[in-house]
């Protein structure tokens, strides 16, 4: 019997230890599963980080100053150069002589370098949607000063861009912790983005090269296309260039690397490359057709670039990822309907329409459109298009129709 009992309390002995060791197991892998826990879900428990938060105040600064001040002052600085010598256009750069560019060109640069700095603390995909803020400030600006009325579609599609922008904003993926531009320069030449890189410069230099001498002037995607393709370069190598000036003044100097100077070239190289081709789109082709085809694509593109380069998305769970891509949808919706009803009124009266109206006569038609192409003179060979006559009058037309070919008329 003593023998009985002393095995049976050796065996609950033996079975007390085996479950202690198995819990302690079991608590070693909750441990470690913990430890191997996600960033995004790490970082949807924080919240938006601090940096995101500066980024964010940052990109959000930089739109007053390069939004409508900056667009409305470079225009009629083309305007003006345009009277006293070749367009910008035609390749000319009598503009560079005239105040109101440079104003217009001042505005945006103390912009940009808030955009700048904006980059060196947050995302591109957090920083880079942001820029549909100009869009409606320009519109409120236009408003408020101007007396141009606001069209209840285009306050429809400033609220769709507010929205989008903070669903993008709650949802954007952390800024990942880079403590050298030697590993920003890493992630440059990994060999995906290499790829994308090559692809890009290969498709500026042959639209530079083929496609803008011959339909330059005719295809407003050609000078848009440069700008978006090279702006995606500028871009990633803003947001490296301001990692490194971030370091620098934290104590780490970042300026005794080549690499440093490297990003700091290119960013110089495609700057200088977007100003001219932009400013060349912006002299040929309509203002309102070209900056929500030019937001969409370079936006695009970026962050494209910026997923490829620094894998923003490897952190983050498919439905964050989807809220961000819809967010961004929601502000492309936006951008179309605000700049689709720019010069609509809530008057039964007046609307863009291609329709012929029911009192016309057979011969007759009424087209209302907005001009893809700018022309501030009229030459020898262009001729008015006459409006026909209709019962009540003659049609009104907000643009005048003109063609070079004159047996239209």
């Amino acid at each position: 019997m003593t023998s009985g009992g002393g095995g049976g309390v050796v065996r609950r002995n033996l079975l007390s230890q085996r479950s202690r060791s198995d819990a302690g197991t079991r608590g070693r892998a909750g441990k470690k599963m913990a430890a191997q826990r996600t960033p995004a879900s790490a970082a949807a428990a924080r919240g938006m980080s601090s940096d995101n938060a500066k980024g964010l105040v940052l990109a959000v600064s930089s739109k007053a100053p390069s939004s409508g001040p900056a667009s409305s002052s470079r225009r009629w600085g083309f305007r003006r150069a345009a009277d006293s010598g070749v367009r910008a256009g035609y390749g000319g750069f009598s503009y560079l002589v005239e105040p109101l560019w440079w104003i217009g060109m001042i505005s945006m640069i103390v912009g940009e370098i808030a955009n700048f700095a904006a980059y060196a603390f947050a995302p591109a995909i957090l920083v880079t949607p942001l820029g549909a803020l100009s869009i409606i400030i320009s519109a409120a600006l236009a408003h408020a000063i101007l007396q141009e009325k606001l069209h209840t579609f285009g306050i429809l599609g400033c609220v769709l861009c507010v929205v989008g922008s903070i669903t993008i904003v709650l949802h954007a993926p952390q800024e990942r912790d880079i403590d050298s531009v030697k590993e920003v320069w890493d992630l440059a030449t990994e060999p995906a983005f290499l790829c994308y890189a090559a692809i890009v410069v290969a498709a500026a230099l042959v639209l530079i090269y083929f496609v803008v001498p011959h339909h330059g002037q005719t295809n407003i995607m050609v000078y848009i296309g440069v700008c978006s393709l090279l702006g995606s370069l500028t871009v990633m190598s803003v947001r490296a260039l301001g990692i490194a000036l971030k370091l620098t003044f934290s104590g780490t100097n970042q300026l005794f690397y080549p690499q440093t100077w490297a990003f700091a070239l290119i960013v110089a190289t495609c700057v200088s490359t977007q100003i001219n081709y932009l400013n060349k789109a912006l002299d040929t082709f309509n203002t309102a057709v070209v900056s929500p085809i030019y937001y969409v694509m370079f936006t695009s593109l970026t962050i494209i670039a910026s997923v490829i380069m620094f894998k923003d998305w490897d952190h983050q769970n498919p439905t964050q990822i989807v809220t961000e891509m819809c967010g961004f949808m929601t502000i492309l919706s936006g951008t179309f309907l605000l700049h689709k009803t720019k010069d609509m009124t809530d008057s039964p009266g007046q609307c863009l329409s291609t329709r012929r109206p029911k009192h016309a006569s057979q011969n007759a038609f009424a087209i209302e459109v907005m001009p893809l192409k700018c022309q501030d003179s009229i030459d020898d060979e262009t001729l008015t298009l006459s409006l026909p006559k209709v019962e009540n009058g003659y049609l009104k037309e907000e643009h005048l129709l003109r063609y070079k070919d004159s047996s239209i008329v």
